[in-house]
């Protein structure tokens, strides 16, 4: 286990070698809604996309970005406010038009340029102010345009997600950040946000898509908010290799170090995603153990927290087990329905399939926290698995039913 350490401010620029920042350009808001990432050379890349099958005009040109040029990548152009998704082929000649623009202002070729869009779908980009926009992006190494960046990507998040660790390897530290959007359609299997992450590190990109993949898994992929899924969302890795160190190789001590510390990142970004779903007080962690493999243990939990019932008792600090039970009998695969221990914060109210005495007013004023945590234990195998998301609000119907206006 190697030693990861918090960055002090955590940002998308804290990597060597990156350099961002994010503006108002007029697309739809008063906020920021333009937002730029540009690395001083060229950088490993690798990504991970919506499962949702409309795939947004901006995924096919990073697509077809990271295809030309075998995984290498100089910058990425992200704007909020239009999604830019099942806009026909005006759509797609818009978001090549981004790419294009943006290569020419930065000075390198289209295809090192990757781009992301969010907000609402079906609707033509308003490419006047965005291509003015454009021309008046000028990143910068500083704190402080990081935190702009994170700003401009933002839909109806109530505020930034970033993120930062660093760590030791040999004589070199090497720094991964993430910067992330997301709030409301978020379902697992990674949808409905937007992460960006750079690192100093030297990796091939080939490995770092692999790398990416296993910390999307472990961590993206077991978050939903409200169990739809998106046209538009990815999470993207850049590495500078601005960082004095050997290349990193797969199976080695400083391959399993990288990992921990990118699944680190993308973890507490997705908890942030997770706390902050569209209407949300309070973020429910589940943990799932005894089943027979890692996966149906993942499946479970993610089941129960996106079942709408556990959602609105959490909100109503209800522990009510039986939403909880009725979750796990819904999974696509047998369970042992005998032999099934709930645990509701420090509460067991279920043993053996069974319920027990347990305190109701020390119960809802662990529901009343932050955080609800609810343990599930199926006495099966070895398995285990996490999922994380938020409980299902008033808010939540007002914020939606008004999201075009």
């Amino acid at each position: 286990m190697i030693d990861i350490m918090a960055t002090q401010k955590p940002g998308i620029v804290s990597p060597k070698g990156f350099q961002a920042c994010g503006i108002h350009a007029g697309l739809k808001r008063k906020r920021k809604d333009l937002a730029l990432l540009v690395c001083e050379r060229l950088a490993s890349a690798a990504a991970v996309y919506t499962t949702n099958h409309f795939q947004a005009a901006p995924i096919q040109v990073t697509k077809a970005s990271l295809a030309e040029t075998n995984g290498y990548l100089r910058a990425v152009l992200i704007n909020s406010g239009n999604a830019n998704a099942c806009t026909g082929e005006q759509g797609l000649k818009d978001a090549y038009t981004m790419r294009d623009i943006t290569a020419k202002h930065i000075g390198v070729k289209p295809e090192e340029v990757a781009i992301a869009s969010t907000g609402v779908i079906g609707q033509p980009l308003p490419m006047v102010p965005l291509i003015n926009g454009i021309g008046h992006l000028q990143p910068s190494k500083t704190w402080k345009d990081g935190q702009s960046f994170a700003e401009a990507i933002l839909t109806t998040d109530t505020g930034t997600k970033q993120t930062s660790v660093h760590y030791k390897e040999g004589e070199a530290t090497v720094t991964i950040s993430g910067v992330a959007k997301g709030s409301g359609m978020i379902h697992p299997n990674m949808a409905t946000m937007l992460g960006f992450v750079t690192t100093d590190a030297v990796i091939a990109p080939e490995l770092l898509q692999q790398t990416l993949k296993k910390s999307v898994d472990a961590s993206f992929n077991n978050i939903t908010v409200d169990g739809d899924s998106s046209t538009n969302d990815m999470v993207l890795v850049m590495a500078s290799g601005a960082v004095e160190m050997e290349e990193i190789k797969e199976g080695t001590s400083a391959h399993i170090a990288f990992q921990q510390a990118l699944t680190d990142v993308c973890l507490e970004l997705a908890k942030a995603i997770a706390k902050d779903g569209e209407g949300a007080t309070k973020l429910i962690e589940v943990n799932v153990s005894g089943a027979t493999s890692d996966q149906q243990a993942r499946t479970i939990a993610k089941q129960i927290v996106g079942s709408s019932l556990v959602k609105t008792a959490v909100y109503g600090q209800d522990a009510n087990w039986g939403r909880i039970i009725a979750a796990i009998g819904a999974v696509p695969f047998p369970v042992n329905v005998e032999a099934i221990d709930i645990q509701i914060g420090s509460q067991l109210v279920l043993k053996d399939s069974t319920p027990v005495w347990f305190d109701e007013a020390y119960a809802t004023e662990e529901m009343s926290q932050d955080v609800v945590t609810i343990t599930v234990d199926l006495h099966g195998g070895e398995g285990f698995g996490q999922a994380y998301g938020c409980d299902l609000t008033y808010d939540y119907v007002k914020i939606n039913a008004s999201y075009r206006t």
